[in-house]
């Protein structure tokens, strides 16, 4: 009468469906391995599209510095001044900072006979750099770099 209880009792544990340990940890090792993938592929997009979003903001900047200078016989605000002098012309009646949310760097004159100059330091905030943390100037956006 016992050997049949054992019996029923193996044939259910064998029945039965489920994963062990192992199998488990095999699972979640694959799932991090692409998560690796995934998140190295997405933070070189998010790096473009701030680079991106910083050509923008700045582009909307020269069309806000070009209507203050408009209002004020031709002339830009000085580098004394700063950003803050055509503040009341950019949305939001405040001055933008970059997609990293560092402060432009404004500088007038700019380079190269430019009347003015807006820098966003990069990803870093520091001056130079490659890729990301590289600087973008209106001065080089406007002859294409």
């Amino acid at each position: 009468m016992n050997a049949p209880h054992a019996l029923l009792r193996s044939a259910a544990r064998a029945s039965r469906k489920g994963m062990s340990l192992v199998e488990i940890m095999v699972v979640i090792a694959i799932i991090g391995v692409l998560m690796t993938v995934v998140a190295v592929n997405v933070v070189g997009y998010l790096d473009e599209a701030n680079v991106d979003a910083t050509k923008i903001q700045i582009k909307n900047m020269e069309q806000a510095l070009t209507t203050y200078a408009a209002k004020h016989r031709g002339k830009y605000p000085s580098t004394g001044e700063g950003l803050d002098a055509a503040k009341k012309f950019f949305s939001n009646n405040t001055v933008p900072t970059d997609a990293w949310g560092n402060a432009f760097q404004y500088t007038s004159p700019g380079r190269n006979g430019a009347a003015y100059e807006v820098i966003s330091l990069g990803k870093d905030g520091k001056d130079g750099g490659e890729e990301a943390n590289s600087d973008i100037s209106s001065a080089t956006m406007s002859q294409g770099g």
